[in-house]
């Protein structure tokens, strides 16, 4: 950790002059001369916030964290190998040496020191402008500690005891704290939540912190420790502020393409900048490029799951339908071929050729001809034959392009902003989440009807039914639909793993991917499981013996 808390003396830092963004390192100024400078406080803040970002709008803690918080989850699905230690968080083996995991931790306290040595340096209450540095500071850092909470610590309901992570509270270089609790990680960062809350005056737009954005994590923060009232509330004052509205349909199905300061839902973003943050070929490494090809740039190799996208066809006129795009094939006279297709026992996929004939359709299977039958189911056509083993549902569409017998759904998510090829600001808090979080509060206070009420206000902007209490899928209570209407609303922006274990449920990876192609695979991964949390850094540990390893 000295390694990392040494690089507070090389501060990297982002002004503004002449309107346009530069980046300037204080590679000739001593920390104490560097604060002399009445704007100095400022430009190290904006160095805070690149750190969340990284230099090269790829190499960031945003990057790294999406990787571990997202490919974890059941959203996604990998159509073959890969090199880059990113496949250890999709296949839950962990390394020590996992050098994306390295670089979260290391992001993660330049950050922190980087926060420390500006609340250290400024007093509060002297000027408005001066309060909301301070409280910007407050809050990436409470940001930053929950996250790594996240990854290294077990969720809050499994036991306040747990190890977690270290927290560093000041920038003196032999303060080398050892791992504190869960607990009093959580007490941490609700307190330098609150504090950046009663600081912050000015709203600046989603790319910097403010008040609203300190509530809206706290919102979260209560929400993962099932303290629901406090949830409720802290989600009511971003609601109830005035300052952010949902997107409208329209824009809400291209959601992707806006700027942060385009979207008037969102919060707080890790805001990327176009023509800056990512040059030339650098589309290539970013965390678009891996979910989808666009105009011949990105790997494309990573795609939307089969249960994801069973979910999101329970409506067909789901507009986050919006953000996944099937590669269909084409002849040479472009014309796709309509084709069904199902997953087996196997986990595979299967595709099969439709043909028509006098308004009844075939296909061809183990050399015999089935007829594709269909029946309306809550609302939805379902299409199925009827073959040797019995009915065999399927879906009705196209053939499409695939990689490894893997059918390509591209995720569009986190592409395309300001038509850009793979530009995308992370999106930390915003305002959909708010009202989930109500919900899922209130359906775990038996406030069913006003948790109904809440995702169906989501549900709505969507263009789907609204659910009503006698209108649930069979078997399945309020606080599943909700749960269901988080993933389908905040999927591909970092939710879900964590969503899935501290509701102490199982994540349940039973359909098509790489992961499965282990020798040891996990089918499904319960949430008292060790592989839920990463492993600290080894070279933290050779640094600082006392850190004790997760199990």
């Amino acid at each position: 950790m000295k390694n990392i808390i040494f690089t507070l003396m090389i501060l990297v830092a982002v002004v503004f002059s002449s309107c346009e963004l530069d980046r300037s390192p204080f590679t000739e100024i001593s920390a104490d001369e560097l604060f002399e400078d009445p704007g100095a406080a400022q430009s190290a803040t904006l160095g805070n916030y690149l750190f969340l970002k990284g230099d090269k709008g790829y190499d960031g803690w945003s990057d790294d964290l999406h990787r571990i918080s997202e490919y974890g989850g059941d959203n996604v699905m990998i159509s073959g190998g890969t090199t880059d230690p990113l496949f250890f968080f999709y296949n839950y083996q962990r390394n020590p040496n996992n050098s994306r995991n390295n670089r979260f931790w290391s992001n993660s306290f330049k950050a922190i020191v980087g926060t420390n040595r500006v609340i250290e340096s400024l007093n509060e209450g002297e000027t408005e402008e001066q309060d909301q540095v301070i409280g910007e500071n407050y809050y990436i850092r409470a940001l930053v500690f929950f996250q790594m909470g996240n990854v290294f610590g077990r969720p809050y309901n499994q036991g306040t005891e747990n190890l977690s992570i270290p927290l560093k509270l000041t920038s003196d270089i032999e303060d080398l704290p050892d791992r504190n609790t869960v607990g009093e990680v959580y007490d941490q960062v609700i307190k330098d939540l609150k504090k950046a809350e009663s600081l912050m005056t000015i709203n600046k737009g989603p790319s910097f912190a403010s008040k609203e954005a300190a509530q809206a994590l706290l919102s979260r923060v209560y929400l993962y420790m099932e303290d629901n009232q406090n949830a409720i509330d802290y989600a009511d004052d971003v609601l109830d502020s005035g300052t952010y509205s949902l997107l409208s349909s329209s824009r809400f199905s291209v959601m992707n393409t806006l700027a942060p300061s385009e979207n008037e839902e969102a919060i707080f973003s890790i805001t990327l900048t176009k023509g800056i943050d990512i040059p030339g070929t650098e589309d290539w490494f970013t965390i678009g490029s891996f979910y989808a090809n666009i105009d011949g740039v990105g790997w494309g190799e990573m795609y939307a799951s089969q249960t994801y996208l069973d979910l999101i066809n329970d409506n067909p006129s789901d507009l986050r339908k919006s953000f996944i795009e099937p590669q269909y094939t084409e002849d040479s006279n472009g014309q796709k071929t309509p084709s069904v297709y199902w997953v087996n026992d196997q986990y595979e996929y299967q595709f099969r050729d439709v043909t028509e004939s006098s308004g009844t359709l075939t296909i061809e299977e183990s050399g015999n001809t089935y007829t594709i039958e269909s029946e309306m189911i809550n609302g939805s056509t379902q299409y199925y034959f009827n073959g040797p083993d019995g009915r065999q549902d399927v879906t009705y569409d196209y053939d499409m392009d695939k990689r490894n017998g893997y059918p390509k759904f591209f995720i569009l998510k986190a592409s395309q902003q300001e038509n850009d090829l793979h530009l995308w600001s992370p999106t930390v808090s915003r305002l959909a989440e708010m009202y989930l979080n109500k919900a899922e509060a209130m359906a775990k206070e038996g406030m069913d009807q006003q948790a109904l009420d809440n995702i169906n206000i989501l549900r709505e902007r969507a263009n789907v039914p609204p659910y009503t209490l006698s209108s649930l899928p069979a078997g399945k209570s309020v606080l599943d639909v909700v749960l269901e209407e988080r993933r389908l609303e905040l999927a591909f922006e970092g939710h879900r793993k964590f969503d899935v274990y501290r509701n102490a449920r199982t994540m349940d990876r039973r359909y098509p991917g790489s992961h499965l192609n282990n020798s040891n695979p996990f089918f499904e991964i319960q949430p008292t499981n060790n592989v839920i949390i990463e492993y600290i850094p080894e070279q933290q540990i050779l640094i600082q013996p006392s850190l004790i390893q997760n199990e």
